[in-house]
């Protein structure tokens, strides 16, 4: 896998997340492998690992930027854990690391993901997200998708990176 291959961070909620929070991170981890994407991450549980679960079965490579300054605290199907030593911190790092945002569920640290991918241009994807209002308005900011393929897909044209084919 070469350096220029796409990064998509996948972001979403902990230990807390939903069985169809994590359900739709393994397909969409599985997807991305299958399109030689590198999944990018915070290393931890829940949609995070499970992300990394999907990805890992298909042979993908998997990044996790972790809050912790052991690497072991990371999930167990990680390519390369980076310990940032910087907490919730580390969140800007997991955007800015990456090319495109996947959010699948999650609380206020996925929120922060989506603003500060927001905010440094990166487009947005969403599965069962926050929904997103500026003025009392809908925001637009975000792309609402309805299952997993589509939010790859939808990350790649977003991202000017087009479909990459997937195997």
């Amino acid at each position: 896998m070469s350096a220029r291959a796409v990064h998509v961070a996948v972001v979403g909620g902990d230990a807390t997340a939903g069985d169809d929070s994590c359900a739709a991170a393994f397909e969409v981890g599985r997807e991305l492998a299958r399109r030689g994407c590198v999944l990018v991450c915070g290393g931890l549980g829940g949609v995070m690992e499970a992300a990394c679960r999907g990805a890992a079965g298909e042979g993908g490579l998997t990044v996790g930027l972790l809050p912790g300054s052991d690497r072991s605290e990371g999930n167990p199907h990680l390519s390369v854990a980076i310990a940032t030593g910087m907490g919730e911190m580390r969140n800007a790092l997991v955007v800015r690391a990456s090319d495109v945002v996947i959010a699948i569920g999650g609380g206020h640290g996925t929120l922060s993901e989506i603003a500060f991918a927001l905010k440094t241009g990166r487009p947005v994807v969403g599965l069962g997200t926050w929904d997103l209002a500026r003025a009392g308005g809908p925001d637009g900011g975000l792309i609402a998708c309805a299952d997993p393929v589509a939010a790859v897909e939808s990350a790649l044209r977003a991202g000017g990176l087009g479909s990459t084919s997937p195997g």
